[in-house]
């Protein structure tokens, strides 16, 4: 089959942020063989990932970005090029292991609903009610994705939030059928209020930080991270193992109890 896509079309097929696992998902939900994506690496900030389906699998190509003497070359196995669409149009031409690169894939509706009411800081954000219904358009950053509203309008977004849509129908049921829903706090330092720091916080979730991030702590799920400062953008500030740093609050749950180590 012969390609067709544009390289120099970004949006097609640069999907930022996403998971290995969930690349393998949607390239098999394909039949052919050469659709393609490019993700964000997880391991290290600043790489891409390649995604390919090749037969019965999906092969991740990592793409390596090389800066010296301000100047950038992206780095993907032995092949040295000044940019992604200069690497994805000589792999229009060249075979990876099984094919060249025939056209990215397909990309899917993911609705949202918000969480919380967000008035904008920026003007390239995009302000929303709670509970009102948002469509991801790209995923930039970790906590801070593009997004479209009922009306057209595309802004930023913070990720803490707003959810996935479909897990919130139950959630969202309540208050519409006229029983008074729970009243919700967007995720930020005055939320906690009543909480004096210190706190502490228990990890629900793995992190290996950008290696050159020299600030971040890194994660292991049932950490116990003592936290001193809650900051307005998602990241906290807290000490663990001898170490203090940031680290994103959407990977910790606070704990009421004291550990036995910190009691005086």
């Amino acid at each position: 089959m012969t390609s067709t896509f544009d390289p120099d079309d970004k949006n097609s097929w640069y999907f930022g942020p996403m998971s290995r696992q969930d690349a393998n998902d949607l390239l098999m939900s394909e039949s052919e063989g050469g659709i393609f994506l490019v993700r964000d690496s997880t391991s290290i900030q600043g790489d891409y990932v390649l995604c390919v389906r090749e037969d019965s699998k999906v092969s991740h190509y990592i793409i390596n970005k090389i800066v010296e003497d301000d100047q950038t070359v992206f780095r993907i196995g032995d092949q040295m090029f000044s940019d992604l669409p200069s690497l994805l149009n000589f792999y229009k031409l060249h075979y990876l292991d099984t094919t060249p690169l025939i056209r990215p894939a397909p990309r899917r509706v993911e609705k949202l609903v918000a969480k919380y009411d967000f008035d904008g800081r920026d003007d390239e954000d995009l302000p929303f009610k709670k509970g009102e219904v948002l469509t991801v358009v790209t995923k930039d950053e970790e906590q801070w994705w593009t997004a479209r509203n009922a009306l057209g309008q595309t802004g930023s977004i913070p990720v803490p939030y707003v959810q996935k849509l479909e897990e919130t129908d139950s959630r969202t049921s309540a208050g519409v059928n006229g029983s008074p829903a729970a009243k919700d706090s967007p995720p930020k330092p005055k939320a906690n209020a009543q909480r004096a720091l210190p706190v502490f916080a228990r990890v629900n979730q793995s992190r290996i930080p950008n290696v050159f991030d020299k600030t971040a702590l890194t994660l292991e799920v049932g950490d116990t991270i003592k936290v001193i400062k809650m900051n307005i953008n998602g990241q906290w500030e807290g000490e663990l193992n001898g170490k203090v740093g940031h680290f994103p609050f959407t990977h910790v749950d606070l704990v009421d109890a004291v550990p036995d180590n910190e009691k005086r």
